[in-house]
């Protein structure tokens, strides 16, 4: 029939093509000889996620389950693409998608807590694993695929005829079922010609890896320091990147850029990639933690991030609960929002702002771009933890002049004269910072260490860390994250002149 021949040669194609993305998965773990199932079996999750640890924790299993994706993946697909031993194939591979499935089952969570690929129990993997089950149950290798040959091959030594067939349509056969070569030959021609084997979707469920040169490359372990019981790496991830504040001055194009690089799947590649280099810590706001929530469960994170409120008069403490529920490890004031209410004569408002954040049982800290609102909040007692304070120094061309500085300038008003503030300086007085901080016995927190990337990474870490701060935020890409960590270490290892204790 005309109709079974449409479904037979359609649910053909979609084996070949799936066979395609089998035998892509096998051959890119086979070229990657630093490649191991184990990151991936450690940071499974639901009800099975005690089964894949303890297939990570014992290195035997391990080795072999690594061999088995390897060479399972890569026959699979050779099976599916020629269309031989095509039920073992299709069958084997649906066994392999399901361990994939519970591996990360796409349910258990809130019904809107989506990733792409995954909407709550159906995910792309559920989808393929269907469609291989129908292949099992239809025999597409027999009408294009080398299964043909196969059951030819089995009447002859079993010695029964197969019904008569015109020499005519026996040639159309062959043709049909020699097609694959063909296919073959260019899908793999297209791979090689655009290098894309060693470059898998990090995300899909047959490949989580890390790109493990780069880290191969660190030069140590980043130290770190603690506020309260809360461990933090010297070097804390900054979020502006993400969400694509670029502080780029005049170049309004650059904001964009951000944002068009850095996908879903690239921001938690960058989040892996920083946690793998020893960075425990990030900033985070509130818009971003259902991505950063994602990524924790996805990856079995167990990064610690500290929530910047916001708060005015009117709205004190919305954000400070939405960070709660979030699940924020700490939280600090805003920088520009403490500034309004030092400036406008209500900092006994930020000591209120931290017995709130001190009753819900987390650190609190007071962020600030003014060196005022550190001085108010010691001379008050404020009771906060530790301090958020902008620092770098002013001796790069986008500076405007010292005597056009003011005092609360910083994010309030971009000024079109040079010679004001125009998104390009974030302390105006770096050396009154040092100063009046030296004097603080808490922990501090550098920020906008680099003036928004006009100072070259290890000139700002340098002069944030000699000049007295226990840590630096810092916003990075994914390529940034090692040359970071490393230039911290070393401007720790080579750190002289620093005359503040160090409070965490």
């Amino acid at each position: 029939m005309k109709t079974n021949r449409y479904f037979l040669g359609t649910l053909s194609v979609l084996r070949i093509l799936i066979g395609w993305h089998f035998l892509y998965e096998g051959i890119v773990k086979l070229m990657n000889p630093s490649w191991s199932a184990k990151g991936y079996l450690e940071n499974a999750y639901g009800f099975l996620g005690g089964f894949y640890h303890s297939l990570a924790a014992q290195p035997g299993l391990l080795k072999m389950v690594d061999i088995l994706n390897e060479w399972g993946l890569t026959l699979i697909g050779l099976g599916l693409i020629f269309g031989v031993f095509t039920r073992l194939a299709s069958g084997a591979g649906v066994l392999l998608l399901l361990l994939y499935y519970f591996a990360y089952p796409p349910f258990g969570e809130s019904l809107t807590a989506i990733t792409e690929g995954n909407y709550w129990i159906v995910n792309k993997t559920l989808l393929e694993a269907l469609t291989l089950a129908l292949i099992f149950i239809v025999p597409t290798g027999r009408y294009w695929g080398l299964d043909y040959y196969l059951q030819r091959l089995r009447y002859k030594k079993s010695g029964k005829e197969e019904a008569g067939e015109p020499a005519d349509e026996r040639r159309r056969v062959f043709i049909r079922n020699l097609a694959t070569l063909p296919v073959f030959g260019g899908l793999a021609f297209s791979a090689f010609r655009n290098k894309e084997w060693e470059k898998p979707d990090g995300l899909s469920g047959a490949t989580v890896q890390l790109n493990r040169l780069n880290i191969s490359q660190l030069k140590g372990s980043l130290p770190a320091g603690k506020i309260g019981d809360m461990e933090i790496s010297r070097l804390i991830m900054g979020c502006n990147l993400i969400g694509g504040w670029a502080h780029a001055r005049d170049l309004h194009y650059v904001s964009s850029l951000f944002r068009a690089y850095n996908t879903e799947a690239k921001i938690m590649e960058t989040f892996w990639l920083a946690e793998q280099a020893g960075i425990r810590t990030t900033f985070m706001v509130n818009n971003f933690y259902p991505l950063f929530n994602k990524y924790k469960k996805l990856y079995g994170s167990k990064m610690k991030s500290i929530c910047q409120a916001q708060s005015t008069v009117d709205n004190m403490y919305s954000e400070i609960d939405k960070a709660l529920e979030a699940g924020a490890d700490s939280i600090y004031i805003q920088g520009h929002s403490a500034d309004v209410y030092v400036r406008d004569g209500m900092a006994e408002k930020l000591g209120d702002l931290m017995e709130y954040i001190h009753q819900h049982g987390l650190s609190a800290g007071i962020g600030a771009h003014s060196i005022q609102v550190i001085i108010k909040s010691e001379e008050l007692g404020l009771n906060a933890d530790y301090y958020v304070k902008t620092f770098h120094h002013d001796k790069y061309w986008s500076a405007h002049p010292r005597e056009r500085r003011k005092e609360f300038q910083v994010d309030v008003f971009n000024s079109p004269d040079h010679n004001e503030f125009h998104d390009n300086l974030f302390d105006i007085f770096p050396e009154q910072t040092a100063a009046v901080m030296a004097g603080v016995k808490k922990p501090w927190i550098a920020f906008k260490v680099l003036a928004g990337g006009a100072i070259p990474p290890k000139d700002g870490f340098r002069f944030a860390f000699e000049n007295g701060a226990d840590f630096i935020c810092v916003g990075m890409f994914d390529f940034q994250v090692v040359e970071d960590v490393n230039l911290v270490i070393d401007v720790l290892n080579e750190l002289q002149g620093r005359q503040r204790e160090w409070f965490a």
